[in-house]
């Protein structure tokens, strides 16, 4: 049985930088309030690696309850407004990612304008813009920042953004925490992810879902869902549903 469902949102949840489908969302945010009468349909949260300010938004829209994943391993709790993460953020623990936030800031960007830092974001050198030819090449180069200055880091893109993490803080860390706070297994939970981010967890869960929009990396570790975005984390939640209904007949 699943007791979890958990979506990403760039590239699932809704297209960035575009209006999102608000008739699937209501959809959606329908499903996660009937969650709290019926055990056949699992609570809904939230795993990515865009800032905390973002996902609580998202969060807000689809009613969820429960803590939540942000920046891949930073999880949010509603109770206390609690942060929780797996690595320090103080005594120069996280230097090498201060150190690419300020290589990114003063010697790249100013000559890319449109691409922007994260600026909100706590553990993560990520930069975000609508070009997607720019942000190749932008991933490139920060692959080769990387692999000369910080080999020990960690490099994920999606169409929009190029993330930088510090090792094993990725969103498999942040399902883990998931699910200690929430004392609910990896193997009873969903996920739908679209990039090379989201294939830790997709490795790990149960059941994993890709949108079709999705890259084909995120598309050899999960199901892929003939939908795109939105739709496509409609599909899969009905899909849990479905299989949580099998398992209760039998």
């Amino acid at each position: 049985m699943i007791k979890l469902f958990v979506t990403d949102l760039d590239g699932c949840i809704s297209e960035p930088f575009k209006t999102p489908d608000w008739e699937a969302i209501n959809e959606i945010r329908k499903l996660n309030v009937e969650s709290r009468t019926s055990d056949l349909i699992p609570p809904l949260t939230i795993c990515t690696g865009r800032p905390f300010p973002y996902a609580e938004a998202v969060a807000q829209w689809l009613d969820i309850r429960l803590p939540f994943v942000f920046e891949s391993a930073g999880v949010f709790h509603w109770e206390g407004h609690r942060f929780e993460t797996a690595i320090s953020t103080e005594n120069g623990a996280i230097e090498p990612i201060r150190q690419m936030k300020k290589w990114l800031t003063t010697e790249v960007l100013p000559d890319y304008p449109g691409i922007n830092l994260e600026f909100t974001k706590m553990m993560d050198a990520g930069i975000v813009g609508m070009d997607q030819e720019v942000i190749k090449k932008l991933h490139d180069l920060i692959l080769n920042k990387v692999s000369r200055d910080f080999p020990g880091l960690e490099v994920h893109a999606t169409d929009i953004s190029v993330n930088t993490l510090m090792p094993g803080n990725d969103k498999l860390q942040g399902f883990k925490l998931l699910s200690k706070a929430l004392d609910i297994p990896l193997d009873k939970m969903g996920y739908i992810g679209d990039s090379s981010g989201d294939v830790p967890a997709l490795k790990a869960v149960k059941l994993a879902f890709a949108p079709l929009n999705a890259r084909e990396i995120a598309k050899q570790h999960g199901t892929v869902i003939e939908k795109n975005t939105t739709e496509a984390v409609l599909e899969a939640y009905h899909r849990i549903i479905e299989h949580n209904r099998k398992l209760a007949k039998t």
